[in-house]
């Protein structure tokens, strides 16, 4: 029986309806919308495409919204000048620097500058210490966006045995601190679940993957989760995505979806619920700036 699909360009249109009914709300009592800048150096189409789909997203739910795009040849002082003038501007809640940056560039002093309380990509080392924790000031956008898929498909994590593979900054670790913690008040998306990080050269990374209850993706590697890896009716996460001769495709092969109890598509999957909790962040800026 094939995997059911965990659609989350469906979900995500779900979750944006709720910020836009968040902020007309917020509009009624008087208050500013929530407003997101990107920066974006040089002329990466990828990266150009990104920005514009988060540029749509926020005007579709009534955020204000600013691009800032600089040349290629941008110093890391005139970047850091532009995110400077961001973090002064009342009107910005939430600032994103698109990645990659230029080789002239210091990405972690550049993610560093960005002030905490408007860091919604939550890559400042404040909001992945606050996360680590326990006291997330905002969750990590993807990951985020990985919980809410389990959550709202009615998938249990708390007691389950889940496997991350994938170690970056971006996905991987703090994906598998937001599984494994303690929900709370402070932190409700904690996932009450037992958790292995494993990667590209984990010994018999094959056996660890089929302890897996719930498989959570993010090796950047196209294809490394082969059907024969995953414990049948296991819930399987891609949060890869790759082009091949014009089609899109994930971290995990196609033939898992005869295997797995649930998936997510490439494309379709994760990607636009990393949208749709950038603009969840965004509105938990605005109103911890403007006070709710």
């Amino acid at each position: 029986m094939p995997a059911t699909k965990l659609d989350g360009k469906a979900l995500a249109a779900t979750i944006r309806g709720e910020v836009a009914a968040a902020v007309a709300a917020r509009a009624a009592t008087g208050k500013r919308p929530p407003g997101l800048a990107a920066v974006i150096v040089g002329d990466n189409p990828a990266s150009h495409v990104y920005v514009r789909n988060k540029h749509k997203a926020c005007g579709d739910v009534g955020f204000a919204s600013w691009v800032h795009t600089l040349p290629g040849d941008t110093t890391q002082a005139g970047l850091l000048e532009v995110v400077e003038k961001l973090n002064r501007d009342p009107a910005v809640h939430g600032i994103l620097v698109q990645l990659p940056l230029p080789k002239q560039i210091d990405e972690d002093a550049v993610l560093r500058s960005v002030s905490p309380s408007k860091d919604v990509d939550c890559f400042h080392p404040e909001n992945v210490g606050l996360l680590a924790a326990g006291h997330p000031r905002f969750y990590p956008c993807t990951p985020h966006g990985v919980v809410q898929l389990l959550h709202r498909n009615g998938i249990v994590t708390a007691g389950k045995e889940v496997v991350v593979v994938g170690r970056s900054n971006i996905v991987g670790k703090p994906q598998a601190l937001m599984l494994m913690q303690k929900p709370t008040k402070a932190n409700p998306a904690g996932g009450d679940a037992t958790v292995t990080v494993a990667h590209t050269r984990t010994r018999d990374l094959a056996a660890v993957c089929r302890r897996a209850e719930i498989l959570v993706v993010a090796a950047g590697a196209l294809h490394a989760i082969t059907p024969d890896m995953i414990a049948p009716g296991a819930t399987v996460i891609d949060v890869g995505m790759h082009s091949v001769n014009g089609k899109l495709t994930g971290d995990v092969h196609p033939g898992a979806a005869d295997v797995a109890g649930a998936l997510t598509p490439v494309p379709g999957g994760v990607g636009p619920m990393t949208i749709a909790m950038l603009l969840v962040n965004t509105l938990a800026a605005a109103e911890q700036i403007d006070g709710v």
